[in-house]
């Protein structure tokens, strides 16, 4: 009884004061509640999908659906290249003979005709020849006339078979040395009617012509009057520009994507990138070891001379075609440098997928991931859809 009388005295006796520092806290706690209990959202409504769209009918009237197919791809290889001379068209001139320069006829850039002079020079060794082949005709000539006499002879019983055995071997000996040094004039350049001619005269002449082989351009010239030249020597080359080859190196990781006979385009960009269309005609069987790459080619038309070797240009070839999945340009939504398309959900509803898309074909994109074959696709007005999900996004 005296503890209770002693509380309820000391709180009658407490000073007013300190009751509403007690109650400041318990008001302030209440009113937070009640602000988080008007503030907070039911548990069952979800936030909105930024991905997905509803189209307003006006929009949707202008969408276009298609479903994702596959189609047939060929792959495209490009790889670097250049205009070369077609080498089956080309001609590298020589001397036959060793001697020195005299006269040049021709200069880079001229067109010649097959057979026509482009330089002349001075040899000794073709005197010597032409002067060993008179000899040996000479002496053929005094042989027959000794076997003919011989065979009278004989005839009449004065010489012996043995004689006559003797200065035939003897003419057929002449005979065989003289068809030896035609011979070795026609491997020194001298032409037929050249050689038949110095038999009748016994005129010798020591000026050997260079000659074009081929009817063509001059590309190179490699020599100059006065220079001493040998057989070895390469003087002139002669191009027959009508064709050229279009060659490029394609790494060996690609390899089996090329074979002859596949069709390609030439890009010159000296001609405005203008691509021009060939067939491989030739696929290297051996690796450079040096660069890793296989060497490849095609032929061009180039009679209206506009191809020029040593020009650059790039090769694209078409690998042979494969069913990929694909999607058309049109469906393709660019943003933040990622590729959507959208996909038709139902109830005018479309969700902004993401993709990976391969290389350009046709107007398609191939699909390298991201959606599969019969997604509903939106092919016309991706864009305008676009728009709308990030109004809609925005509000």
């Amino acid at each position: 009884m005296n503890s209770l009388h002693t509380d309820k005295s000391m709180i009658a006796n407490r000073p007013r004061s300190a009751l509403p520092r007690l109650l400041l806290p318990l008001v302030l706690i209440a009113a937070l509640g009640a602000c988080n209990k008007k503030n907070a959202q039911p548990e069952d409504e979800a936030k909105p999908d930024p991905m997905v769209v509803k189209a307003p009918d006006a929009l949707l009237a202008q969408l276009k659906f298609e479903p994702a197919a596959t189609v047939p791809v060929s792959d495209t290889l490009r790889v670097a290249g250049r205009i070369d001379f077609d080498e089956q068209r080309l001609a590298r001139i020589g001397s036959s003979v060793n001697g020195r320069v005299t006269d040049l006829y021709a200069q880079l850039g001229q067109s010649v005709n097959k057979g026509e002079v482009l330089a002349r020079l001075h040899s000794n060794e073709l005197s010597t020849a032409q002067l060993a082949y008179l000899k040996a005709k000479s002496q053929m000539e005094l042989n027959r006339r000794n076997m003919e006499r011989a065979q009278s002879l004989f005839a009449t019983d004065v010489i012996s078979d043995a004689e006559l055995q003797r200065r035939t071997n003897e003419f057929e000996i002449s005979s065989a040395e003289t068809r030896a040094a035609r011979d070795q004039l026609r491997v020194l350049g001298l032409p037929q009617s050249s050689i038949d001619q110095l038999g009748k005269s016994g005129a010798i002449d020591s000026v050997a012509p260079v000659i074009s082989s081929i009817k063509g351009v001059v590309v190179e010239r490699k020599v100059a009057a006065g220079q001493v030249v040998q057989p070895a020597d390469n003087l002139f080359v002669i191009a027959e520009l009508s064709r050229v080859w279009a060659v490029a190196q394609v790494p060996e990781q690609q390899v089996s994507q090329v074979k002859e006979g596949q069709s390609v385009q030439i890009e010159v960009p000296a001609l405005a990138n203008e691509k021009l269309v060939g067939k491989l005609i030739f696929v290297g069987q051996t690796i450079n070891p040096d660069t890793r790459t296989v060497l490849v080619r095609t032929e061009l038309d180039n009679r209206d001379g506009r191809l020029k070797p040593a020009m650059l240009a790039s090769m694209l070839i078409e690998s042979a075609p494969l069913e990929r999945l694909v999607v058309p340009n049109s469906a393709v939504v660019r943003e933040n440098d990622m590729d959507y398309v959208f996909i038709g959900q139902g109830d005018k509803q479309f969700r902004l997928t993401r993709v990976k898309l391969g290389p350009q074909s046709n107007g398609h994109r191939v699909v390298v991931d991201g959606i599969k074959t019969g997604d509903r696709i939106v092919v016309e007005g991706a864009f305008h859809l676009n728009n709308q999900r990030n109004n809609t996004e925005a509000e």
